[in-house]
């Protein structure tokens, strides 16, 4: 049966009858040699990508301490650069696909990068919410010093930046330890959101700055659970076992 190849993969393929046994396989090799190559670059960009929502929290929650309101518009400008790093990839792995016969394990690595890029654009969402917020909490008084959400914004950058370093490494480990930390994170959300009520309860006034301040915390909680996504992707690659490693009880 005659092999078809996407241009993009550079083997010329003779008509069929007119290649030897040694002549294919050396094809198959170059074949393959080429995808691998291509699903190097693109794992390297879901890296990247990983680099752009971990500085994107960074920054969001810093804008939100100092009150930096420019620093707060430079984090919603760049979500679309985000944004635009998902839509590359997606377009990689097609054309990628495309031009080739992947094997289906490695169908399971372009699949899980399929579901990775999807987390890191949506955690990349939550750090635009908070800038958002950051705007629209202004020069409003603080209601009090920010602790614990700044604490969550490290541990959930850790387990963003984590997550991806176990995809690459392709460690059940790594990743397992990763989705341990959702835990610590789930804790400090209760934490703030029971102190926030209580602000509002005392003080009905503080009502919205309290309300903020719980969607910055929420948004953090849920950043959190993107990068347990991505560790239970993880563990599928390596087991071949789709299974929730580590639910979080929100």
């Amino acid at each position: 049966m005659e092999r078809i190849i996407h241009k993009s993969a550079k083997v010329i393929v003779p008509a069929k009858g007119k290649l030897g046994g040694s002549g294919e396989e050396a094809v198959t090799m170059e074949s393959e040699a080429t995808f691998q190559k291509g699903l190097r670059e693109i794992e390297n960009d879901v890296v990247a990508m990983g680099a752009m929502v971990e500085k994107a929290i960074e920054r969001a929650v810093e804008a939100l301490k100092k009150r930096d309101l420019a620093l707060a518009h430079r984090v919603m400008a760049d979500d679309a650069k985000i944004n635009q790093k998902r839509f590359d990839i997606e377009d990689k792995c097609i054309r990628l696909v495309a031009a080739h016969r992947p094997t289906v394990s490695e169908l399971q690595v372009v699949a899980a990068v399929f579901n990775i890029i999807v987390d890191l654009e949506r955690t990349g969402d939550y750090a635009d919410g908070i800038a958002k917020i950051a705007i629209m909490i202004g020069d409003e008084p603080p209601l009090k010093p920010l602790i614990d959400i700044p604490r969550m914004a490290e541990i959930a950058i850790e387990m963003t930046h984590g997550s991806l370093q176990a995809f690459m490494a392709r460690d059940v480990e790594k990743a397992k330890k990763v989705v341990s930390l959702d835990n610590v994170v789930d804790g400090l959300y209760d934490q703030v959101f029971r102190e926030l009520i209580t602000f509002m309860m005392v003080d009905p006034k503080t009502i919205d700055r309290a309300t903020r301040l719980i969607w910055v915390a929420h948004n953090l909680e849920r950043a959190a659970d993107r990068s347990t996504n991505i560790c239970e992707r993880v563990v599928f690659l390596v087991t071949g076992k789709m299974e929730e490693i580590g639910a979080s009880k929100y």
